[in-house]
């Protein structure tokens, strides 16, 4: 097998031109640069020569010709690849005094007496600021489950949401208002990125957009982030994905599951879970009732409740969680 000549110097400059490259891939490239008029294995043997590794007769070569692979220098080779991973942060509510909590409105199918309820209160409450913590839009009918063709009015689903806006910051003023997107909302964007994947990063094509946030002034929240409420986050509740049994107490299971204080929705039940470590420091977990018709078709026999939550944020952090269970039309400590 020749070791000079076009082939050679052919060998020669595969080497020069992939450095760190190992030396059975640079035989695939030689074998393929010469239209295989060489074995795999013939290449591979020239590439090694070429490269020291064949044995003591063979470094010698390399020696007295000059053949050695560059040195790799700093900055050279194969380089680490940029990561595209964003930064996930909390959003902080940034406010003290009384902040009304209210998930799982799932308009347009929404328990009316249940919703004045829980607004009255919160009227008398003075809050200074309103959460509306997820599924506030139930979106039946872009949803991937199983449909009742009667059903399926994406548009009046879309104004029915678009005037419960409207009637809430009728009813706080000018109070400050998040709204963190849940589990329904976030099937806006997956039928986005379904049936229009070339439109879904337009601005107008926004969930914020469609609801009209900006023109009630109400910040949107999405990714699953936490909105903390001075030291307490506040999840909508699917952000903990599945893997637990739903456990009696769905509070517990959020303690199961995160091992950290928290309020969440998601589950439409109220309860608390309350565990001291072994030097007595408390960790609490509380989860909120709905707001929504407690006999949908697709769970006629459920263990909800109706329900919301208020929180006092101090000075520093501190907070007090009032979790208001709501029956009839009385609203309750639970």
């Amino acid at each position: 097998m020749p070791t000079a000549g076009p082939i050679g110097a052919l060998a020669d400059r595969l080497i020069a031109e992939n450095p760190g490259h190992p030396a059975r891939g640079l035989a695939r490239m030689l074998v393929a640069k010469t239209n295989n008029a060489m074995t795999l294995e013939q290449a591979r043997s020239m590439i090694r020569v070429r490269l020291g590794q064949n044995g003591t007769m063979n470094r010698r070569l390399v020696r007295r010709e000059g053949l050695r692979r560059p040195a790799r220098q700093p900055g050279q080779g194969v380089e680490l690849p940029p990561s595209k991973a964003e930064p996930w942060t909390p959003h902080d509510l940034g406010v003290v005094g009384r902040v009304g909590i209210l998930s799982d409105v799932h308009v347009p199918y929404h328990d009316e007496r249940a919703v004045r309820a829980a607004i009255g209160h919160l009227k008398t409450e003075a809050i200074d600021a309103l959460v509306l913590n997820g599924d506030i839009a139930d979106f039946y009918a872009i949803s991937r489950y199983m449909k009742d063709p009667r059903q399926r009015d994406f548009k009046g689903e879309l104004e029915d949401c678009r005037q419960f806006i409207a009637y809430l910051r009728h009813e706080f003023g000018s109070v400050p208002m998040v709204y963190k997107s849940g589990n329904h909302e976030e099937r806006w964007n997956h039928w986005l990125w379904q049936h229009a994947p070339e439109i879904s990063d337009e601005r107008m094509m926004s969930l914020g957009a469609w609801l009209h946030l900006d023109k009630h002034d109400i910040t949107l929240v999405e990714e699953k982030r936490p909105i903390m409420l001075g030291r307490l986050p506040v999840l909508h509740g699917h952000e903990k994905g599945t893997g637990i049994s739903a456990p009696v107490n769905q509070a517990r299971g959020a303690f199961l599951r995160l091992h950290h204080t928290v309020l969440e929705g998601h589950g439409h039940r109220t309860s608390v879970h309350c565990e001291p470590d072994m030097f007595h420091s408390e960790t609490t977990c509380w989860s909120t009732g709905c707001l929504c018709d407690l006999t949908p078709d697709y769970a006629r026999l459920n263990k909800w409740n109706h329900g919301f939550a208020v929180v006092e944020v101090r000075e520093g952090g501190e907070f007090d969680v009032e979790n208001l269970r709501i029956v009839g039309d009385a609203v309750r400590t639970s």
